[in-house]
């Protein structure tokens, strides 16, 4: 029995993966790990378990293939894959009810062999073709300690954000003001603050696309935010690229613009592992299916040059889950995007917004991965008295739920959501008392609390 000992535990390799063609245009993932386990032997006979785990992107059907010590080891049944030998050569096929496999998903296969002397690990293994490499294929991320250092390429597993280890984690973050109007605020200077006093996790490049914005220069305001993607990366923070639609409401007028906007960010961008991408801040005055239908054609583009990051979806009445416009969660749910490794927007103004949003937020995370994009401590309009005790319960809720958030804004605007005074960006303080509103001393506070992210 002292030959079979060794078998007991548990080989993990890391594979190369290559998406088999799908009729949803499967991109290949860039790793996957094998943990092959005997867990039974008798006379002649042994069972072993295989579970195959996705660590990269998303794949719409799988083939995996290994080689038995030698040809007298046989495969005698197997189970949740389609199984054949030939020689020492085996092959699973993914079934159809699991073929596709997410990216942190499993599947859990087996079989039971015979032998005829020794019972040694196979070996080889392969998952659509590609030979082991020993690694996911991406760079490795160096631990710093700082957000993007410690998780790595960010993905979307059940409904959390998750992290290179795939564990959920929650991002909290400040997004700037339209970068049309207040470029001044957003230099070296800003960015260390808020990086090493606020301690923040994200920096949100709120776009404008109308209002003076991207539409009346294409080039330049891509530079700006790509200069700002850098800044974040060069800090360890995640930058949420956002294409801040609002007026008009449907994001279908800017769909041509979307396409290429994102094809040049993208492209440009996909090597990072800091890149967020928000493809409609707040579509108003429009219905579910013409978003969704917005998504399912901008997202390919997204994909085409970055197959990895995670991409948040706008949602109805101004990113409510359509509360605002007296709807709900559920036409979400009965009706998602046709996409995989995205998240679905909620933004809320603590004055305004309370219970029955909270009550939508509530039940929708049990449903839908949630990215709080954008949030005030005021009323919808931007103004008004701060409401500290609505805004207290609204980041308490998300804490609980680990919805990552980016409070509106990182700027000197003269209104009473934005986190510093009038006048804090043409100096070079951006963190002490006495250039933080109440808004913003409130989420320094917050923000700056340790993440404890997880890596085991």
């Amino acid at each position: 029995m002292k030959r079979f000992l060794a078998l007991l535990a548990t080989c993990a390799t890391v594979l190369g993966l290559t998406a088999l063609a799908a009729p949803q245009s499967a991109v290949a993932a860039t790793g996957c790990r094998v943990d092959y386990t005997v867990t039974n032997t008798w006379q002649g006979g042994f069972q072993a378990a295989v579970k195959i785990t996705n660590l990269g992107a998303p794949v719409a059907g799988w083939k995996l293939e290994f080689a038995m010590p030698d040809a007298g080891q046989r495969v005698a049944q197997g189970w949740n894959a389609t199984w054949s030998q030939s020689g020492s050569a085996v092959t699973a096929t993914a079934p159809d009810w699991n073929a596709a496999l997410a990216t942190g998903a499993t599947a859990d296969l087996g079989f039971t062999g015979s032998f005829a002397a020794a019972n040694p690990a196979p070996s080889a293994f392969t998952l659509n073709g590609v030979t082991c490499t020993g690694s996911t294929g991406e760079p490795p991320v160096v631990d710093d300690g700082t957000p993007v250092g410690i998780n790595g390429q960010l993905h979307v597993c059940g409904v959390n954000l998750c992290n290179q280890y795939d564990r959920p984690v929650q991002l909290r973050g400040m997004s700037t003001h339209g970068i049309q109007w207040f470029s001044q605020c957003y230099n070296a200077a800003s960015m260390d603050a808020l990086a090493h006093d606020w301690k923040a996790d994200l920096l949100r490049i709120a776009m404008y696309v109308q209002e003076d914005g991207y539409e009346t220069d294409p080039a330049g305001f891509t530079d700006r935010v790509n200069g700002l993607v850098d800044m974040a990366e060069d800090r360890g923070m995640y930058a949420l690229i956002d294409f801040h639609t609002l007026t008009p409401g449907d994001p279908n007028y800017n769909l041509d613009r979307a396409k290429t906007f994102f094809a040049s960010v993208a492209a440009r961008n996909a090597d990072k592992a800091n890149v967020i991408y928000e493809i409609a801040n707040e579509p108003n005055g429009v219905s579910w299916s013409a978003i969704k239908s917005y998504a399912e054609q901008v997202i390919p583009v997204i994909r085409a040059a970055d197959p990895d990051a995670v991409i948040v979806v706008g949602t109805r009445g101004w990113s409510s889950l359509g509360v605002s416009d007296g709807s709900g969660e559920s036409e979400i749910i009965n009706n998602p995007v046709n996409a995989t490794n995205i998240m679905y927007t909620f933004h809320f103004y603590a004055a305004s917004h309370k219970d029955d949003y909270r009550a939508a937020v509530s039940r929708a995370a049990a449903q839908l991965p949630l990215f709080v994009t954008e949030f005030g401590t005021v009323s919808a309009t931007g103004g008004g008295t701060m409401d500290r005790a609505s805004t207290t319960t609204w980041l308490d809720l998300l804490d609980q739920l680990k919805i990552s958030y980016a409070n509106w804004t990182y700027s000197d605007a003269p209104e009473t959501s934005a986190a510093l005074r009038p006048g804090t960006c043409e100096g070079t303080d951006y963190s002490t008392s006495g250039v933080l509103t109440e808004s913003g001393a409130l989420l320094k506070d917050r923000i700056s609390t340790p993440d404890h992210f997880p890596t085991g």
